[in-house]
């Protein structure tokens, strides 16, 4: 089976300008340069990169997803299955863990990627990113637009990218400081905890709403949408099947719902550490007007970052402890980062272009002081 994917050509800000300009940020303490020249040849070694993959693409990648999604089916089976004996206290963690695990592989490794079309090249229907649907409160066409187009479009724009605090928290000291984000600590918890939520209202646009430049009527398409959906997902994990448990229906709901939790939490964790700790960028409409794929491959590169850890880790993270070449090349199958990170951060070292990368503890950390440093004012 051989791959032929097509290059993504992302659309970029149409702000006129009569030459690209030179960028220069400063990542912890050091001031890092990118030329119109020097992007050119930085972002011809990149390209070479996911041609190279591309190229490679087969039967081991096809292998890999359909061994994935067997099994997320088989946790799913096999935690519901145990739920329904929830009653024995082993028999109800062994089933939450297995639910919680198989929720966190639909939405990270399968769903996430897939929707991204890493896989449309095998022609399976049911692996072609258009159609997948996910189990999570978010309608997939919504996540689409706001996640495959707006955000890796705009990556860490100010004012464009709106995953830049989720229209709720203010994670970036270019976006302006009201009295409103004294509360950035409790509004960014209260993401961790409903997340699949939070994710599920990012196409309502809260902030234009709260600002006065829409109204909620101007969303009345997109909120039957999520209505649609969070009731299917809410039916599903604390109605119907609770009632087939009959007598042991408490122990399914509370399985159902703390698996749920634990999904959230996990999901939040890695996002938020793949965008938002210590040395990742932001930049603004001027810097990327006229932006050439190279300046693209720099953008992406200093606003993400990536979380170290073992081949399980980066399994259940939907391997996005490599942000840093998800953003790059976000249409690469996800389980291919590993082997082609090494060949970046060559890359990176050789231009002098930072390379974040750490632990989750640490830079989770970094994103926790972060939440409540811009709190306040700057």
């Amino acid at each position: 089976m051989t791959a032929t994917l097509e290059r993504p050509t992302p659309e970029r800000p149409t702000l006129e300008r009569p030459e690209p300009k030179t960028i220069t940020k400063t990542v912890a303490g050091k001031t890092v340069t990118m030329t119109p020249e020097t992007a050119e040849a930085f972002g011809r070694e990149l390209d070479a990169i996911r041609e190279r993959v591309v190229a490679d693409l087969g039967a081991r990648d096809a292998t890999y997803i359909r061994r994935v999604i067997k099994a997320q089916r088989a946790l799913e089976v096999g935690g519901r299955g145990l739920l329904f004996a929830g009653v024995l206290p082993p028999a109800w963690l062994a089933g939450t863990a297995m639910l919680a695990a198989s929720k966190i592989l639909d939405n990270m490794e399968i769903g996430h990627n897939v929707m991204h079309g890493q896989y449309d090249w095998m022609g399976d229907p049911a692996l072609t990113g258009r159609n997948f649907e996910w189990d999570s409160a978010c309608p997939s066409d919504q996540w689409r637009h706001s996640h495959n187009y707006m955000h890796h479009t705009y990556t860490n724009i100010v004012d464009m990218d709106r995953d830049i605090g989720y229209g709720i928290l203010r994670m970036s000291e270019d976006q302006r400081w009201k009295p409103y984000f004294l509360g950035n600590p409790v509004y960014a918890f209260l993401l961790m905890v409903f997340f699949q939520y939070g994710v599920a209202l990012h196409e309502l646009e809260t902030e234009r709403i709260r600002s006065g430049e829409i109204s909620i009527a101007d969303k009345r398409e997109t909120l039957t949408g999520i209505w649609h959906k969070v009731s299917r997902q809410t039916v599903k994990d604390y109605l119907a099947f609770p009632l087939l448990a009959g007598p042991f229906a408490p122990w399914v709901f509370t399985g159902n719902m703390t698996a749920n939790l634990i999904r959230n939490i996990w999901s939040y964790s890695i996002i938020f550490c793949g965008h938002f700790p210590d040395g990742t960028q932001e930049f603004t409409k001027e810097e990327t007007a006229n932006e050439s794929r190279g300046m693209w491959y720099f953008r992406q590169i200093l606003g993400s970052a990536n979380l170290t850890g073992g081949k399980l880790f980066h399994i259940m993270s939907g391997n996005l402890s490599f942000q840093i070449e998800h953003h790059l090349f976000p249409d690469i199958p996800a389980h291919r980062h590993a082997e082609i990170a090494p060949q970046v951060q060559d890359i990176c070292e050789r231009y002098g272009v930072p390379y974040n990368k750490g632990p989750l503890p640490r830079q989770f950390g970094t994103v926790i002081r972060k939440i409540f440093k811009l709190a306040l004012p700057n």
